[in-house]
C-alpha cells in the first residue's frame, strides 16, 4: 500500500487504484520578513531585501522572540502545512524536521520556491516527537512543534 498526498487529502494506492482515505488537517503559516507570524502572534514588520538582513535581525532579537513564541502542539497524524509568503520580496521555503537524534528517525519535509503573495503546501505524516520548523531562505528562528 502506498500513501500519497494530493491537495490536502491522503490517498492510499491499493492494488494500483487510488482510494481517498481521509482528509489531512491543514495548518496555515504566514511568513513575513525574518519570521512566521502565527507562533510569534504579531507581525514585527521587519524590512528585508535579503537573507543577510534577517540574519542581522535574528542575531539581535531571535532568541528573545523564540522564547516568547507559542509552541505548536499537534496529535500524530496527517497534515498539510500551507506556507504563505505575505510580503517578502524574494523566494521563501519551509523546513520541518525532528530535533536532536530524532532528526534521523522522524519524518521531515522541505522545499522552496514560494514567491511574494504565493503559498505552497507541504504534506507530512507526523509521528510523536519534538520538531523544529523554519525557513532557511528567509532565516527565521527554529520554532517548536510537539507531536503527541
Amino acid at each position: 500500500m502506498k500513501r500519497v498526498f494530493f491537495r490536502g487529502f491522503l490517498w492510499l494506492v491499493v492494488a494500483g487504484f487510488p482510494c481517498l482515505a481521509m482528509s489531512a488537517e491543514t495548518i496555515e503559516l504566514t511568513q513575513t520578513g525574518c519570521q512566521f507570524v502565527q507562533p510569534e502572534g504579531i507581525d514585527h514588520q521587519f524590512h528585508t531585501r535579503s537573507a543577510e538582513d534577517c540574519e542581522a535581525v535574528n542575531e539581535q532579537t531571535g532568541s528573545v522572540r523564540l522564547k516568547e513564541s507559542d509552541v505548536m502542539r499537534l496529535r500524530a497524524g496527517d497534515y498539510v502545512f500551507r506556507v504563505k509568503n505575505k510580503n517578502v520580496p524574494y523566494e521563501l521555503g519551509f523546513w520541518l524536521r525532528g530535533t536532536g537524534l530524532q532528526r534521523l528517525t522522524l519524518p521531515s519535509v522541505s522545499g522552496g520556491g514560494i514567491s511574494t503573495g504565493a503559498s505552497r503546501d507541504y504534506a507530512i505524516s507526523l509521528e510523536p516527537g519534538e520538531y523544529r520548523y523554519s525557513c532557511p531562505l528567509n532565516p527565521t528562528p527554529d520554532y517548536i512543534l510537539i507531536v503527541e
